[in-house]
């Protein structure tokens, strides 16, 4: 398989996937929550910035809020919010570039060289590969460290944006079940030097209380 042409900073959009109901988190819409006196999306946006092209965000309430970090703000496309997928739809739906990538507006240290590096996979597979995911290390209750995907964290080419219309259209919610049919890369951040919290996300007040700490 040949090695395709690098994908350029400018030909990637980034999406924020802040369209949630934030229900472990007791409803309260969760990329408003405050993180050093500062919103999550807000840090979600900033880390973005210089990785992509352009920043959008999703979002299905508070939209004034959301427009105030000064990028466009789109609602799920889809009735009753279902989840992260239908957020992904909409961004694939607003894309002015050929590539979105997705973060959620939770976990705010992901990497600085997240785009770079799935871009970078995405070229080395070749032509044919559409989706790069991350995965992360993760230690298990035994001590044991694993890989685990993350699969918001994904770069997707808009040419699936059909293919996950139908998928989310006839009830799919899992975003691994839909990235599985188009053979998804997996790409590492386990090198050394990475941070090893770089996708801890704050499902919970608690977890964003660990944020907090220094």
């Amino acid at each position: 398989m040949g090695t395709a042409p690098a994908i350029a900073a400018a030909d990637i959009t980034g999406l924020v996937l802040a369209g949630g109901r934030g229900t472990r988190m007791g409803g309260v819409d969760k990329g408003l929550q405050l993180l050093q006196g500062e919103v999550l999306a807000a840090h979600a946006v900033r880390r973005l910035r210089p990785q992509v092209g352009g920043v959008l965000i999703n979002a299905n309430r508070n939209f004034a809020a959301y427009e105030a970090l000064g990028v466009p703000v789109f609602a799920d496309s889809v009735p009753d919010h279902p989840g992260p997928l239908a957020g992904m739809l909409s961004g694939l739906e607003h894309c002015p570039t050929p590539w979105l990538l997705t973060v959620p507006c939770d976990t705010p240290r992901f990497p600085p060289d997240l785009a770079a590096r799935l871009a970078e996979a995405l070229a080395a597979e070749g032509n044919h590969a559409r989706i790069a995911m991350a995965a992360a290390p993760e230690t298990e209750a035994d001590g044991h460290t694993v890989l685990r995907r993350q699969p918001v964290f994904c770069l997707l080419h808009i040419e699936l944006r059909d293919s996950l219309r139908r998928f989310v259209e006839e009830g799919g919610r899992k975003v691994g079940a839909w990235t599985a049919q188009h053979n998804a890369l997996t790409v590492p951040f386990d090198r050394p030097g990475d941070a090893p919290d770089a996708f801890f996300n704050a499902n919970t007040l608690a977890d964003l209380q660990t944020l907090e700490q220094p």
